[in-house]
């Protein structure tokens, strides 16, 4: 963790202004240390007379950015009376600790509190950092998920993996594949909280039933819900929040020194045209990992070749062969090792959802992505032909003939501003449950 003084700027501000505020220090979240951020800070300290976050500040916040903290039982301890004193519910505490008897506490005994307040947050960019303290927080508030890495960057970050369900049927979800479509990642990640939290309740996932008229700019919105548990139930669903966590760093700010940032400013210094770091897709080595995969990788070749990346690149560089790279490499082996029915892989630019490859039309393919163009109001359409190759949903086609979706969430320039994922989320909700729900 870094250590910041006032007049400080960047990600590890708006981590620290996330904290303060779920903290009860309400600050305004721009990244910027300034004199307000300042005071928050000192009153959640206690210290009036400095103003910097070194490692033992980092520990004191660090319950408010993975959402728990734990405590040990004393004596007269009752969980009603720890949901008052932590800010939180009963419901909360019994469904993180599903073994204690909460009319028995065993003093000395440790139990894990979530915190008051939903874990994954919807204001801050989104690195590997964040993704790894809400994965680690998701798993400690609801024990039933599991989490898993399923390989290694470049640079050695995690590739974190969330499991929820029993069912037989299997289904994974993959965003941020692309440096500058991080937004995709709470996608994910939101879903997840959601889900576990209508499991752990005995309740249903709510989302819209209807497409918003894009013609005439009218809505038209209907609900649906699905039981949660029946869902858990019937299948198990394996999401890949963060496919290129070196990548997001790179663009979002957390990273932006050492061997790895001053390889990547040459690399892009040889593309003027595209702005650094906003534009930004590849992984740090310069690779695109969506153009990485076993499924007309040398058509894929030619064509980005024929458009000037033929060498290490901000975007569009296919590699020196399929499966080169280390995270298209842990996608492709995850996927060996599973039988999944279904796959969704998100990215942003365009409400659109791409479902074919080639002559490639595996069975229902088709219906299931009108059903999710119906739910979100996004275009249903043949992937172009200069992007038409090596995707890891070519691949999935190809190899298994079972429906592949490259899902492009968002309108705007990259790297879309986070005020945009409400609508996001929102619209996307309906395909999240829908890639389980139409496999029925």
């Amino acid at each position: 963790m870094q250590f910041l003084i006032q007049g400080d700027r960047g990600i590890w501000v708006e981590y620290l202004q996330l904290a303060l505020t779920r903290a009860g220090y309400p600050t305004r979240i721009d990244g910027i240390f300034g004199e307000h951020t300042c005071q928050a800070l000192k009153d959640f300290t206690g210290n009036t007379d400095v103003c910097t976050v070194n490692r033992a500040v980092w520990e004191q916040l660090k319950p408010y950015l993975t959402g728990y903290r734990m405590h040990t039982i004393e004596k007269g301890d009752t969980v009603f009376g720890l949901s008052r004193r932590y800010g939180t519910t009963e419901e909360a505490i019994l469904v993180a600790n599903p073994l204690i008897d909460p009319d028995d506490l065993v003093v000395d005994a440790v139990l894990t509190i979530p915190l008051g307040f939903p874990l994954v947050p919807q204001m801050v960019k989104y690195t590997s950092v964040l993704t790894q303290w809400i994965v680690e927080g998701l798993v400690v508030r609801y024990p039933f998920l599991s989490a898993g890495v399923i390989g290694k960057s470049v640079m050695g970050k995690d590739i974190h993996s969330l499991w929820i369900g029993t069912g037989e049927k299997q289904v994974f979800y993959s965003a941020s594949y692309h440096a500058n479509e991080s937004i995709t990642t709470p996608v994910l990640l939101t879903f997840a909280e959601e889900y576990a939290a209508a499991y752990a309740a005995g309740g249903n996932i709510a989302f819209s039933s209807a497409a918003r008229e894009k013609n005439d700019g009218q809505t038209g919105m209907g609900q649906e819900s699905v039981d949660a548990r029946t869902l858990f139930d019937e299948f198990r669903l394996c999401m890949v929040p963060l496919v290129n966590p070196d990548g997001v760093d790179l663009v979002n700010g957390l990273l932006n020194s050492g061997v790895y940032y001053r390889r990547a400013k040459r690399i892009a210094d040889d593309y003027p045209s595209i702005p650094f770091p906003d534009g930004w897709k590849a992984n740090i080595d310069g690779v695109d990992l969506n153009l990485q995969f076993p499924a007309g990788w040398e058509m894929a070749k030619q064509i980005k070749f024929s458009q000037g990346y033929d060498k290490p690149a901000p975007r569009d560089y296919v590699g020196k062969a399929p499966l080169t790279a280390p995270e298209s490499v842990a996608v492709y082996e995850l996927t060996k090792e599973n039988d999944f029915l279904l796959i969704l892989a998100y990215h942003t630019q365009g409400e659109v959802i791409y479902w074919k490859y080639l002559d490639y039309e595996p069975a229902r393919s088709k219906e299931i992505a009108d059903y999710f163009g119906s739910v979100s109001g996004y275009a249903v359409e043949e992937t172009p032909g200069d992007s038409g190759y090596a995707g890891y949903k070519d691949w999935f086609i190809e190899e298994y003939d079972r429906p592949g979706y490259t899902v492009e969430a968002g309108m705007g320039e990259n790297p879309l501003p986070m005020t945009q994922f409400e609508r996001i989320y929102h619209d996307n909700k309906g395909i999240l449950v829908g890639g389980m729900t139409q496999l029925r």
